[in-house]
């Protein structure tokens, strides 16, 4: 019996997603194990998978077959529908950009990574510039192309490739409610926590051990290693599909809670990618659903369970078992001082959780600058130091600490860093709902249960895949829109009423 439209179409996904998959890992390896030297001949493969990709995802046969399954989608379960409305989505972002732009993008972003890995090493900015200029010219026709086709503004279409249904209107609503808030908190944060500064931490703590504590933690968490990797690269990231998840971390031998952050960011991404629906794990509505939600739960776990007084009682023994510490300084108060310390700095991933999002504000001014024309690529390292100082108040000693910090431009993630600021305040959402779901929380977290954590997002967020919209999401799993109420509850809280006590305790 001859299978119907719908059921062609889920094989010829799941022939698409084994080469998503190929591609995920020939990114991890080029950050974590490509001789630097090979990378044109990596910019070749992914090129030559891009375009595979490409040709199968616009072939005339899926179009058909699209328009016969839409006109039977009467006989298809609810999942099958919403799945054939990301089959659609994804061909028509497809049919959008001719392979022509998503061969020379591969390419030039592929090459634009590994010069930017040097330029980090070297830092001398301007032998990264042209290479930036050319990620920068394609991505900007790739948006004029996308934006045609969607009828979205440039950036929007740009947006709706990471973030789907996210668009500019609610990421400016996002950071008119914090930007409201934050600056003044920030400044009264940091006069508070000046009356009583932190024991510092001394030591030199080498990365197998740091390594070690990390793989730890993330088992704990219930990070499958049977079926993922942990593994070093200048600049933390998650790849793979479910089956296959690689996590890469950044280390620092003076400073291991830096590391162990990272962990628990890129763990938060993992989870939430082996916890979409198996069934559909091969097919678009089994993905998650928006770079949006995946920084929401990478940001949960870094930013607010991992800088809670619970987690930090969990943490303890394992950081005396494998760094070999103790002391006043190691003391579970003194190590909150830390992780909740306020501090205008440069380095984002390095941000306290009330900074961040103004990092991430910068971020976004500026790649919307650059792909409007408004802003040269190389007046880039200037213009950065200058919305550095007027938004966070600090100017970078070099642009490593500056504008090369982040390699999402290099490889042509522009539209990708709004997310970060969107995620966090959909994490303080739904930790909001989770506290109220959940009064044992505290108790479950310090004594190393993170079933109840888990649980919970399973329910409200990892099951449901890509079957339904971001703003839908959030309203079902926190009875509330999007919003930056809970975000700002918390931090004042955090740091304010609850006068150096963690807010889960208040």
């Amino acid at each position: 019996m001859a299978q119907t439209p719908y059921k062609q179409l889920e094989q010829e996904w799941k022939r698409l997603h084994a080469f998503r998959g190929a591609m995920s890992l020939l990114r991890w390896d080029a950050a974590v194990m490509m001789p630097r030297g090979s990378a044109s001949v990596r910019g070749e493969q992914l090129a030559a998978l891009e375009t595979e990709h490409h040709v199968l995802l616009t072939a005339p046969r899926v179009s058909r077959l699209l328009d016969r399954a839409q006109a039977a989608s009467a006989q298809l379960e609810d999942w099958q529908v919403a799945n054939l409305r990301e089959m659609r989505r994804q061909r028509d972002h497809a049919i959008a950009t001719p392979v022509s732009l998503i061969s020379r993008l591969a390419k030039a972003s592929s090459q634009a990574e590994v010069r930017w890995l040097e330029a980090r090493q070297s830092g001398k900015f301007e032998s990264f510039a042209p290479h930036l200029e050319e990620v920068v010219n394609l991505v900007r026709d790739k948006a004029d192309l996308l934006g045609q086709a969607l009828n979205l503004a440039s950036y929007d279409a740009l947006l709706d490739e990471f973030s789907p249904g996210i668009t500019s209107g609610d990421i400016d609503a996002v950071f008119k409610g914090l930007t409201r808030r934050l600056p003044s908190l920030i400044r009264e944060t940091i006069a508070h926590q000046d009356q009583r500064p932190a024991l510092p931490l001394v030591g030199r703590f080498g990365v197998s051990r740091q390594k070690a504590l990390c793989a730890d933690v993330m088992k704990s968490l219930g990070f499958p290693f049977e079926r993922g990797r942990l593994d070093e690269s200048a600049h933390a990231f998650t790849e793979g599909v479910p089956g296959d998840v690689r996590v890469t971390v950044r280390f620092d031998v003076n400073d291991p809670l830096s590391g162990l952050l990272g962990a628990l960011h890129e763990t938060g991404h993992a989870m939430y990618d082996l916890g979409v629906p198996a069934k559909f794990a091969d097919q678009p509505v089994g993905r998650d659903r928006g770079m949006a939600l995946e920084e929401s739960q990478s940001l949960l776990l870094e930013m607010i369970i991992g800088r809670s007084q619970p987690f930090l009682r969990f943490l303890q023994p394992l950081l005396a078992k494998h760094l070999g510490v103790s002391g006043d300084e190691w003391s579970g108060q003194n190590l909150y001082a830390h992780l909740t310390r306020v501090k205008r700095s440069a380095i984002r991933v390095d941000a306290d959780e009330m900074t961040y999002p103004l990092h991430v504000l910068v971020r976004y001014e500026l790649e919307k600058q650059l792909l409007s024309g408004a802003l040269a690529v190389r007046s880039l390292p200037d213009a950065w130091n200058t919305m550095m100082s007027q938004r966070l108040g600090v100017k970078p000693a070099s642009d490593i600490d500056g504008c090369l910090q982040d390699v999402h431009w290099a490889v042509g993630s522009f539209g990708y860093f709004p997310s970060y600021a969107v995620g966090y305040v959909i994490a303080a959402q739904l930790y909001e709902a989770l506290r109220h779901a959940t009064p044992d929380l505290d108790a479950q977290l310090a004594r190393g249960d993170f079933g109840g954590l888990f649980g919970w997002l399973r329910d409200n967020v990892y099951s449901w895949g890509a079957s339904i919209a971001p703003h839908e999401l959030i309203r079902n799993a926190t009875g509330k829109p999007l919003g930056t109420a809970a975000a700002v509850r918390y931090l004042e809280g955090k740091y304010l009423e609850s006068s150096g006590r963690d807010s889960a305790a208040a």
